[in-house]
């Protein structure tokens, strides 16, 4: 099985969470987007579901010689949430890595300025908070972002994914109330790979999928006078 895009992959998603709703599962839903993948995922959920759409920012925390390789996780303004194995594994402390979590925080408060445009952050009590993603690798992100929603009270917390490694989706059974996953492949390797098309997203994409096509200006027309 393989998504075509990010929004065939959330029209896939939201069909599944449509019938919840209609069961009753899903009450007074507002979904929340993990940009920036998740916020192409997202807008099509809230849509099918006539919800609110907002974001939660999380960010990686990387390892220091090697960035991609996640040692832990950051949203708002909450403590850091750390992989202590991975972290021990390689040799490294909280301390070797304070650094970059201080510049992930600031970047975790950029992007909530520019994508909420002075709005505050929706209020999630008693809600049945939905946490889209485009997909799970590891689950850490996602992981920080649930413990994230459940400092504010919700009456449920649902975490929906197009597709996700079989181990992250069972990690994170322990952390939601319910997870959606709609594509769990063995050989899982990485998100991308279950997209034809997979582009890296700007904050212009994320700002499209919570606002419209309007929310950016398009860029003013060049050329030569004559």
């Amino acid at each position: 099985m393989q998504f075509r895009d990010r929004r065939q992959a959330g029209r896939d998603l939201a069909e599944r969470l449509r019938i919840l709703r209609e069961e009753g599962a899903l009450p007074r839903p507002v979904v929340l987007a993990l940009p920036r993948g998740g916020a192409v995922v997202a807008r099509e959920v809230a849509q099918v579901l006539q919800a609110p759409l907002d974001v939660l920012v999380v960010r990686k925390i990387g390892a220091p010689f090697q960035e991609e390789l996640g040692v832990g996780a950051i949203a708002g303004d909450d403590p850091p949430l750390f992989d202590e194995r991975t972290l021990d594994g390689l040799g490294l402390s909280e301390t070797d890595v304070a650094g970059i979590v201080e510049r992930e925080r600031k970047e975790v408060q950029r992007r909530e300025q520019r994508y909420r445009r002075g709005r505050p952050a929706p209020d999630l009590q008693g809600r049945t908070v939905i946490v889209v993603d485009d997909g799970l690798a590891t689950g850490a992100t996602a992981r920080a972002a649930l413990r994230r929603v459940r400092r504010e009270a919700p009456g449920r917390v649902v975490l929906a994914v197009p597709v996700g490694s079989p181990e992250a989706v069972e990690l994170l059974r322990g952390e939601a109330d319910d997870v959606v996953c709609l594509h769990r492949p063995e050989s899982f390797m990485a998100v991308g790979l279950w997209y034809e098309n997979f582009d890296q997203l700007t904050d212009d994409d994320v700002l499209q999928a919570l606002y419209g096509p309007r929310a950016v200006p398009a860029p003013p027309a060049t050329g030569s006078a004559g």
